[in-house]
């Protein structure tokens, strides 16, 4: 699904902040992306998500080579990737339903064929009594739980998630990673940059270990 090689990164002038990352990413499979602050993990999801290009290398996304995408291409491509952001950027002036049925109106859908799917997954995660609300209003654990919603709600083939668990209690946590580990099976790659340990250590799923700007992966 995705290949890098010999990808740098670096931002103006200054040093690479990401070196020689030469991975890849099959369809189907679950990784957890690690490594201290700084490391580089939040650039390398911007490059999965091509919010970024590489200063150097080639990556290669769903048999397409992503330095030779039109603004339109790339577009095109992120339809098939969620992502769930740290910062969480939900839109303000939308519902908490609203905003997480954002992908499939998108998409084209008719607000009757998903109305249901979209509530139902509210009340999983939690948020059956924030369909209404508007994000100012909302916790940021309640925010963190409508951006991975908006994440999975339209079956991406790819998800990539910046710290999901980082702003909800130990057993929401749990809660959570298992709707990424039911996405995964019915056909999702995920990839969920993580600090915590004892969280990966629950999971026999792959690793990448960013460390210096480089990556090590641990299958």
């Amino acid at each position: 699904m995705i290949v890098f090689e010999n990808v740098g990164l670096r931002y103006g002038l200054g040093p690479e902040v990401l070196r020689d990352l030469t991975f890849r990413i099959d369809g189907h499979s679950f990784q957890f992306l690690t490594g201290p602050s700084g490391a580089g993990k939040t650039s390398l999801l911007r490059l999965l998500f091509l919010s970024l290009r590489p200063t150097r290398g080639l990556i290669t996304m769903f048999d397409e080579d992503a330095a030779t995408l039109s603004k339109d291409g790339r577009a095109t491509l992120r339809r098939r990737i969620g992502i769930v952001f740290q910062d969480f950027r939900l839109l303000d002036h939308m519902t908490t339903y609203e905003n997480v049925a954002l992908p499939l109106r998108v998409l084209g859908r008719e607000e009757a064929t998903y109305r249901a799917e979209v509530v139902e997954l509210l009340h999983w995660v939690g948020l059956g009594e924030r369909i209404d609300a508007f994000p100012p209003i909302l916790s940021g654990g309640e925010k963190q739980r409508a951006a991975i919603a908006r994440a999975v709600i339209a079956r991406p083939q790819l998800l990539l998630a910046d710290e999901p668990t980082g702003n909800v209690d130990p057993n929401l946590g749990q809660r959570l990673l298992r709707l990424f580990i039911e996405l995964n099976k019915s056909g999702t790659s995920v990839v969920i940059a993580t600090h915590d340990i004892a969280l990966m250590d629950e999971y026999d799923a792959r690793r990448l270990v960013l460390h210096e700007g480089r990556l090590h992966v641990y299958d």
